[in-house]
């Protein structure tokens, strides 16, 4: 019985015609943060912290996302 392991999230979905995943990397510290920006007003909307690889591969998981992911700062 592993007590820290990581709980299934259920794979949740977004408009892919109105918002774009990204990687919202900061250019002084370094934190990244996975979301979504919107097509329309470049407003980007905070999903989760990334902080190795395996977190990115879970938010990957979560919304169906194959391929790279675009970064910003």
């Amino acid at each position: 019985m592993n007590l820290f392991k990581r709980k299934a999230v259920p794979q949740q979905t977004y408009d892919t015609e109105k918002w774009t995943p990204v990687i919202r990397s900061s250019i002084c510290t370094g934190e990244k943060t996975a979301g979504f920006l919107e097509k329309d007003t470049g407003k980007f909307r905070d999903v989760m912290l990334i902080r190795s690889g395996e977190d990115l591969e879970d938010f990957k998981a979560r919304y169906g996302i194959s391929g790279e992911i675009g970064t910003i700062y």
